[in-house]
């Protein structure tokens, strides 16, 4: 572990971006606390911290969509204050963000053109859309509507239009969130090429096994401050979880559980979608039993948020017997 920023050796290229002494303050709390960061030309940087680390301040700092209270920023050598992200942007600086800002009834060339400069026409949208993504693998129609979209779709979306804007720094917040394994796989190949090309890439995350596989550097944050700087590829999950949260995660134990009765039962539970991009809930049958943690897998947008809806009677639609709370009728 390093807990110094790299610097450039003589003759090579100065940091891509170069962070000092970051502070940022708010009444009830230090959000950033005297934070440096350094970013290489080329470099795919982790920035590795618990909720409430300060990891989202600092890149909201970076993208300009908030003022530091003190500390200096460099791109390429060259102080520089960016005062919105419109300045980031001209800077070279993209960011995507972990909720996506897209609109449901447009197509994915329109949402991507209303970034843009409107002095384009949607047809040159449109086509350097199809160009960047067959550039890069990233397959998407530009003419769909973005409520058909899978949510790794969706994110394809965002990603091709930060990268219209030919950023020389791309900010990525939690971009594993929502997608399945094999949507990560493609993601990361992205990632390699434009690291290859010389883009650096600011990847934050929690899942420590990415960041190991994917970065070459991490910075990880505690309570506002930086407490390490090192080669992922070198650490361990709980080396890494050391420095995030001070101190080694319990190790968790399998114990044999005894389960009581049936306390919640879903029959055939079947909901029409409540909204026009919605998804309805077929003929769902679920037990829950006293005693037990059960899980509900599945991919965003996949119906868990209407069956939690419907259990929890924030959905008043389902008929009473389709729900059962220890033997009584609930469904409304």
């Amino acid at each position: 572990m390093n807990p110094i920023p790299p610097e450039a050796a003589p003759g090579q290229a100065p940091p891509r971006l170069q962070l000092t002494g970051i502070t940022k303050r708010y009444p009830a709390v230090v959000a950033n606390d005297g934070v440096s960061l350094t970013v290489l030309p080329g470099q795919v940087h982790a920035v590795l911290g618990e909720n409430g680390a300060g990891k989202s301040t600092l890149m909201k700092i970076i993208y300009g969509a908030t003022r530091p209270d003190e500390g200096q920023m460099l791109f390429d050598g060259r102080p520089v204050q960016v005062k919105n992200p419109q300045e980031a942007r001209a800077l070279g600086i993209a960011m995507v963000f972990q909720h996506f800002s897209l609109f449901d009834t447009l197509t994915v060339a329109e949402n991507v053109w209303l970034g843009l400069d409107k002095g384009l026409p949607l047809a040159e949208v449109t086509r350097r859309i199809a160009d960047k993504a067959a550039e890069y693998g990233l397959d998407i129609d530009p003419q769909r509507p973005v409520h058909t979209l899978s949510v790794g779709e969706m994110q394809r979306v965002e990603i091709i239009r930060a990268l219209l804007t030919d950023p020389r720094v791309l900010i990525l917040d939690e971009p594993t969130s929502v997608l399945t394994p094999q949507a990560v796989d493609k993601l990361f190949v992205v990632l390699r090429q434009l690291a290859s090309e010389g883009c650096s890439i600011l990847y934050i995350s929690h899942k420590l096994h990415e960041i190991r596989e994917l970065c070459h550097a991490c910075t990880v944050m505690r309570g506002g401050k930086v407490t390490g700087v090192c080669d992922p590829t070198q650490e361990s999950n709980a080396s890494l979880s050391r420095l995030m949260i001070g101190a080694e995660p319990p190790a968790l134990e399998h114990r044999a559980s005894q389960v009581g009765e049936v306390v919640l039962r879903t029959r055939g539970l079947s909901l029409p979608s409540g909204d026009a991009f919605g998804v309805p809930l077929v003929s769902i049958d679920l037990e829950v039993r006293a005693g037990e943690v059960v899980g509900i897998a599945g991919i965003s947008g996949n119906g868990q948020r209407e069956l939690l809806y419907a259990l929890s009677g924030e959905d008043t639609r389902a008929q009473p017997a389709m729900v059962e709370v220890a033997g009584r009728p609930a469904g409304r």
